[in-house]
C-alpha cells in the first residue's frame, strides 16, 4: 500500500505582519506625526481626580484641577477630533491613576501595533494595564510590552517617517527600554534611529520637537541638540522654532496634527501661532489650561491608533 507524504502542506506563509493586519486585526498603525488621523484612543477624566486637591503633590501636578472644567476641556478636544472625522476611542477603566488621561504616555503605535509601556515613576506604573486592556477589547495588536528592568513611555519616540524615528532616552527611557524598543522598530524596517539625551529635569521629547506638516518641523533650541535638527534638515524639514515664554507657559509645542499642515494647539500663544501659519500650517486653538496642571497638553493625552500613510 502507497504511504501518502504530508510534509509539503507544512510549509509557513511568510507574508508580512503589515499585509495580514486589516483583515485579521483592524484597520490600525501609523509611521509618521502628520498622516491623516483617523483614529484615537483618549481617557477622559473621572473618578481618579477627584480628590486629587488631597494628594497632587504626590503625583507632582502644579495644582489639583477642577473636575468639572477639565472634562468640560477634555470633551471639547474629542468633539474637534470627532468634527475632523477622527474615531475617539477611551480607556474605560482607570483604576486609581490620576495621571491615566496622558494616554501618549502609556503606548506608541507602530504600523503593526501597539508597544505598551512601562512608566520610569513608581506612582504611574500601572497604568499601562487599563490601556493594554482597552487595545485587546478593540483588536489592536500588542506587539511588545517592556519588560525586564526597561522602562519606556510612549512620547519618548516620535516617527519622523516609515524609516526614521527619534527617540528620547534619560529618565523616562532607559537603555534596556531603548534597545527593546529599537528590536521591534528593525523587524518592521526602520533604518535611522537617532537617539536623542533627555536633559536633566526634562521628561519627553514632544515638549520640545513635533512635526506639523510634511515638510515643517518645529523646536524649542535650548533642549534639542545640533544633530537632531540636521537630522531634520536632511530630511527636508524646515525648522520653526518656538520661544522660551510660549513653550514653557503654554506647553505650545505638545500638538496634535490632524492632517498634514493642520494642528491642534493649546491657546495662548500669538507669536508661536503666527511662525507656523507664516511656514503655511493652520492652527486651531484648544484651551486645555485646566488639564496642563498635571503637566500634560494635547499631544500627551492622545494616543494615535490609526493615521493613513504619506
Amino acid at each position: 500500500m502507497a504511504i501518502e507524504s504530508h510534509g509539503e502542506r507544512w510549509f509557513a506563509d511568510e507574508t508580512p505582519f503589515q499585509d495580514d493586519m486589516k483583515e485579521l486585526w483592524g484597520d490600525w498603525g501609523i509611521d509618521s506625526e502628520i498622516g491623516k488621523l483617523r483614529s484615537v484612543l483618549l481617557c477622559r477624566p473621572g473618578h481618579e481626580i477627584e480628590n486629587i486637591e488631597k494628594t497632587y503633590k504626590t503625583y507632582r501636578w502644579k495644582a489639583p484641577m477642577d473636575v468639572g472644567r477639565a472634562r468640560d476641556q477634555h470633551d471639547h478636544m474629542a468633539q474637534v477630533y470627532r468634527d475632523h472625522g477622527v474615531e475617539v476611542h477611551y480607556v474605560e477603566e482607570t483604576g486609581a491613576y490620576p495621571n491615566s488621561l496622558f494616554t501618549h504616555d502609556l503606548m506608541k503605535m507602530t504600523p503593526e501595533g501597539a508597544i505598551i509601556a512601562r512608566p520610569s515613576t513608581k506612582f504611574r506604573r500601572g497604568e499601562e494595564k487599563y490601556v493594554a486592556q482597552a487595545l485587546s477589547k478593540l483588536g489592536v495588536p500588542i506587539i511588545k510590552t517592556i519588560n525586564g528592568k526597561g522602562t519606556f513611555e510612549g512620547a519618548c519616540l516620535m516617527w519622523i517617517d516609515k524609516e526614521a524615528v527619534l527617540l528620547g532616552t534619560g529618565n523616562r527611557c532607559n537603555e534596556e527600554g531603548a534597545q527593546q524598543v529599537e528590536h521591534e522598530l528593525r523587524a518592521m524596517g526602520v533604518e535611522h534611529i537617532l537617539r536623542i539625551p533627555i536633559w536633566f529635569g526634562g521628561v519627553h521629547i514632544d515638549g520640545n520637537i513635533n512635526i506639523a506638516d510634511r515638510d515643517v518641523a518645529v523646536v524649542f533650541p535650548w533642549k534639542v541638540p545640533h544633530e537632531t535638527v540636521v537630522f531634520l534638515m536632511d530630511r527636508g524639514y524646515k525648522i520653526v522654532e518656538c520661544n522660551l515664554l510660549e513653550e514653557h507657559a503654554k506647553s505650545a509645542i505638545n500638538f496634535v496634527a490632524i492632517e498634514p499642515g493642520k494642528i491642534v494647539m493649546p491657546a495662548g500663544s500669538p507669536k508661536f501661532k503666527e511662525d507656523l501659519e507664516k511656514a503655511g500650517v493652520e492652527v486651531i486653538d484648544l484651551e486645555v489650561d485646566e488639564l496642563q496642571k498635571g503637566w500634560g497638553a494635547i499631544h500627551c493625552m492622545t494616543a494615535y491608533l490609526k493615521r493613513d500613510a504619506l
